[in-house]
């Protein structure tokens, strides 16, 4: 029996019911305060060490590295162990998905990962706990302990390409499978909007899992305004069940 294939695409709204904030909705970190968006955009982060001080205490006070996976990351890691074939695809960095049970090689990160930081001069990489506990203990821009490069998070900031080795993947599962469910996203920062239509294109089932309209509503077969944290438990069961009879 050839199991249909799930891929997931995940964006800041599964995780809000682990305490992280949304980014661009209507109650976002950008909406509320425009000039913390300088402190994620690269060109201002390499130019300006102010910029990298105040980004520095910017993740000291982030819940991201505390934050624990909610009934959806949980939902999304229990289809996998079911048997089902699980690809999840997110343009979320905090890690999440990994911690709710989801094996770390079925996972694409787009947006990279705020568990890490990377030395932009020599590309070294080391756990972000470590240079926090370096701000803590006094360094208010922590340099690469391999060469004194400028450190940053392992995401990617505005400004700064996808890596394309990780986008390409990204497409391979899209193109592949035959479900795909957009969870939590807006679906209009690209690349990874476009994936929805990809999908589609390719025969995929489109479902759509959001409180706010996307631009991509009117390609999905099923459309789900029910808060995340129920609403996609609930959905992947019905899969896990359909998945059983097949």
């Amino acid at each position: 029996m050839n199991r249909p294939l799930v891929a997931i695409l995940s964006g800041a709204g599964i995780s809000t019911d682990s305490g992280i904030p949304d980014y661009r909705g209507p109650n976002g970190v950008w909406r509320k305060d425009p000039g913390a968006e300088k402190l994620v955009t690269y060109e201002y982060y390499m130019g300006d060490p102010e910029i990298r001080r105040r980004s520095w205490q910017l993740r000291r006070r982030n819940r991201t590295l505390k934050a624990e996976p909610n009934a959806a990351h949980r939902a999304v890691a229990e289809l996998e162990r079911s048997g089902v074939p699980v690809r999840v695809i997110t343009q979320n960095v905090d890690g999440l998905h990994q911690l709710a049970g989801m094996p770390a090689r079925k996972v694409v990160e787009l947006h990279g990962t705020a568990r890490s930081v990377v030395c932009t001069k020599c590309h070294a990489r080391g756990p972000m706990e470590d240079a926090l506990a370096r701000v803590e203990a006094g360094e208010d821009d922590p340099p690469c302990l391999e060469c004194g490069g400028i450190l940053k998070s392992a995401t990617v900031m505005f400004g700064e390409p996808l890596d394309p080795v990780v986008l390409g993947e990204a497409l391979a599962i899209t193109k592949a499978c035959q479900i795909f469910i957009a969870v939590g996203s807006s679906l209009q920062v690209q690349p990874a909007a476009g994936l929805a239509g990809v999908a589609a294109d390719h025969g995929a089932r489109l479902i759509v899992v959001n409180a706010e309209p996307t631009p991509y509503d009117d390609r999905a077969e099923t459309i789900v305004r029910e808060p995340i944290g129920t609403a996609l438990p609930e959905l992947l069961r019905g899969l896990g069940a359909e998945d059983g009879q097949g």
